[in-house]
């Protein structure tokens, strides 16, 4: 709720339908993620996980309740949101790995792979109401009491993470408390062939693809030139087609990246299909494709990515990945913003399924190259040292 208004007021109300203004809030929300990461791997490695994610979820309802009071006093101007989202995007920068890695230390490494599918089925079975719901408050209330309502809602995460039986959390490894953490991610990362292939077809599709903040809201106001209910109808659409997506990952045992693939493959041909659709409903009907296909690609990226890396590294490699999802966003946003305020949101859409099928091709080269002979040596690896973590940990005298 809290993403859609904020969009559509940035669209509607604080400039008029300005696409470039709606990509630097993208970029000043994301951004930090990319500046933030020598802190925020490391960090993710090193302190305890639920109470930095304590920390991060008040935050973010902090920031949320101010969204909401400038918007409903009617005082709210651009510059405000700017501000209030670079806030958000530091914050996140430390939620998101934090919170990632965190779901290895609820269900263990056996059910990783199940548990991240079935965390992001969570996440976007709520963007199938919260999208419409914020259209519906945006037309009958107004935006700000979508801000409210979001930063109350932060009361009933931070309470989960409270009362949770921490003696039950699988026990994990640490990294080594010296100077130099960050660099000994990105060697790590560096030596892994596997790694670099994925973590490359992730800035593409990042980069240019995931921008939907900017074709939803655009091609409903300049193509079909329709409100706020049917733009939160279509995101709804969008998140209709991630749950899908989410589900069907999360019966899959073990990530493959052949998935990887067609996952991407399948995002740049639903997104030259957004494009070219010359109705509202069919570009609906397209979005479901689209989120599906993406959220098989995200999922699998996610999952692939932690069991292949070693406990110990975890955090550092998870924040660099969460880094190019929510970070490299950005760097594409004013792009895409401009290429929609140019020469129209249909071509912004072609930039999208230009982005999925250059990450394909990364991976088709990558297994010409190599085969799955690295990703099965760094999966095996991984599972070896999280066993011999684990019995350590395990072991009184340890």
């Amino acid at each position: 709720m809290q993403r859609t208004a904020q969009d559509w007021i940035v669209l509607t109300q604080l400039t008029h339908n300005d696409a470039t203004a709606l990509g630097i809030v993208m970029s000043l929300q994301f951004g930090p993620q990319l500046l933030l990461l020598p802190l925020a791997g490391p960090t993710a490695d090193r302190v305890d996980r639920r109470r930095l994610l304590v920390t991060t979820q008040a935050l973010m309802g902090t920031l949320a309740f101010a969204l909401g009071v400038l918007t409903i006093l009617g005082v709210a101007v651009l510059w405000h949101v700017y501000l209030l989202a670079f806030l958000l995007g530091c914050v996140t920068a430390f939620d998101a790995p934090a919170r990632q890695t965190f779901v290895g230390d609820l269900v263990g490494e056996m059910d990783l792979s199940n548990a991240v599918a079935l965390n992001a089925t969570s996440f976007h079975a709520a963007r199938l109401i919260g999208p419409a719901a914020a259209g519906i408050f945006v037309a009958e209330l107004g935006a700000g009491w979508a801000f409210i309502l979001n930063a109350a809602s932060f009361g009933a995460v931070v309470l989960a993470l409270v009362v949770l039986r921490t003696r039950e959390l699988h026990p994990r490894s640490h990294a080594v408390e010296k100077r130099g953490g960050f660099v000994q991610g990105l060697h790590y990362v560096w030596n892994r062939p596997d790694l670099v292939a994925v973590l490359l077809m992730m800035f593409l599709v990042s980069t240019f693809g995931l921008n939907f903040a900017i074709f939803i809201p655009t091609m409903v106001v300049e193509s079909f030139h329709a409100g706020a209910t049917q733009f939160g109808t279509l995101a709804s659409l969008m998140g209709a087609g991630s749950v899908a997506g989410a589900l069907f990952t999360a019966g899959q045992e073990r990530p493959r990246l052949p998935v990887l693939l067609s996952g991407a493959a399948i995002f740049g041909a639903a997104s030259a299909f957004c494009a070219l659709a010359p109705t509202v409903w069919l570009f609906g009907s397209a979005l479901v494709l689209t989120g599906a296909a993406a959220q098989v690609y995200m999922t699998s990226t996610n999952s692939l990515v932690q069991l292949s890396t070693e406990q110990a590294m975890r955090g550092r490699v998870m924040a660099i990945l969460m880094a190019i999802v929510l970070g490299c966003t950005p760097l594409g946003a004013p792009v895409v913003g401009w290429v929609a305020d140019t020469f129209g949101p249909r071509w912004a859409l072609g930039v999208a399924a230009g982005s999925g099928f250059a990450a394909a091709l990364v991976g088709i080269r990558y297994m010409m190259k190599h085969g799955q002979r690295h990703l099965h040596l760094g999966l095996h690896r991984a599972r070896l040292h999280s066993q011999r973590a684990g019995s350590d940990d395990c072991d009184p005298s340890a």
